[in-house]
């Protein structure tokens, strides 16, 4: 599996933005699917977004033209990119590797340790 370890998040004022890294180790990278899922304080982690190996994308739809999530298989690197945040996006978000079929049910062979995103209104 997979190591996974993310960065990037911060103390943002509404309406600004953020890019979320996560660096994989291993040289598979590229042949993982890749997401990013969050969990906000008394609620499910929930899935926000996942790129496939192949590089298409899916989106949950609530933040689909907010958040842009690529990938750079050189760096061994998924990132997460954020813009017109809300104070509802607070959260922690955690990047996450495996298929796109487990990802879209919430599972996956690997998790980060998660990097905390505070959107102050």
């Amino acid at each position: 599996q997979a190591q996974l370890v993310e960065s990037g998040g911060g103390l943002v004022q509404a309406g600004g933005s953020l890019r979320l890294s996560c660096a994989a180790s291993g040289r598979t990278f590229s042949s993982y699917d890749m997401g990013w899922f969050r969990q906000a304080p008394g609620k499910e982690r929930e899935f926000v977004a996942l790129i496939r190996w192949i590089g298409t994308t899916v989106y949950a739809d609530s933040l689909k033209g907010r958040f842009t999530i690529s990938r750079d298989n050189a760096k061994n690197t998924v990132y997460l990119q954020m813009h017109s945040l809300k104070p509802e996006d607070t959260a922690v978000y955690y990047c996450a590797g495996g298929t796109s079929g487990d990802l879209l049910r919430g599972r996956a062979g690997s998790w980060g340790q998660g990097t905390q995103v505070t959107v102050s209104s």
